[in-house]
C-alpha cells in the first residue's frame, strides 16, 4: 500500500486545515496518508507520493516549507510531488493564481513538481499581527476565502494520478 506525504506550513492553522482535507480525500481514494507540520519532517522516502503546502506571507513561503523542499530535494525526484499555496483573501480570491517565490520555483523545477495550486486564504481579524494584515483586515479582505470544493477536487485528482501510478 501506498503512503502519501501531505506536509503544510502556517502560522494560524488555515493551511493546516486544507492539508487535512486533502489527507481526508486521500484516504477516500484507498490511500494511506500522513498529514504533517512540515517543520516536524525528517524524510521522505517512507513514502510513495508528497504533497507539501505552504502558507503566503508577502509574497514568500513559509522556510519550513522550503527547507522541506531543499532537504529532500533529490528523494522528491523520485516520486510525484505536488505543492499548493494559500493566502489570496477578498474578493476574487480563488481566481487568483499565484506565483510560486523564485527559490520555489527552482526547486519545484528541480524536482519536477506538478503545477502549483493556488487556495485562498483566511484571515480573521482577531489574528492578524502584521502591518499588511492589519492593512487587509481594513480593506474588507476579511473571511475565509478557501474554496473547500476546489480544495477536495484536486486531492481527487491526486488521489486518481497516484493510483494510477502505482499498484496498490
Amino acid at each position: 500500500m501506498i503512503t502519501v506525504l501531505v506536509a503544510y506550513a502556517g502560522k494560524r492553522g488555515g493551511t493546516r486545515e486544507i492539508a487535512e482535507v486533502i489527507g481526508a480525500e486521500l484516504r477516500a481514494a484507498g490511500l494511506v496518508v500522513d498529514v504533517r507540520d512540515a517543520g516536524e519532517v525528517g524524510g521522505v522516502t517512507e513514502y510513495g507520493a508528497v504533497v507539501v503546502g505552504s502558507a503566503l506571507y508577502y509574497a514568500r513561503w513559509r522556510p519550513e516549507a522550503v527547507r522541506l523542499l531543499e532537504r529532500n530535494t533529490e528523494a522528491l525526484r523520485a516520486r510525484p510531488v505536488w505543492l499548493f499555496h494559500s493566502g489570496p483573501c477578498g474578493p476574487g480570491a480563488n481566481l487568483a493564481r499565484v506565483s510560486l517565490p523564485a527559490r520555489v520555483t527552482l526547486l519545484a523545477a528541480a524536482i519536477d513538481a506538478g503545477r502549483t495550486e493556488t487556495f485562498g486564504g483566511r484571515l480573521d481579524p482577531a489574528l492578524a499581527d502584521g502591518v499588511l494584515e492589519k492593512l487587509l483586515a481594513r480593506g474588507g479582505r476579511v473571511g475565509d476565502f478557501r474554496d473547500w470544493h476546489r480544495i477536495r477536487s484536486w486531492a481527487r485528482d491526486i488521489g486518481r494520478r497516484v493510483r494510477s501510478r502505482v499498484v496498490i
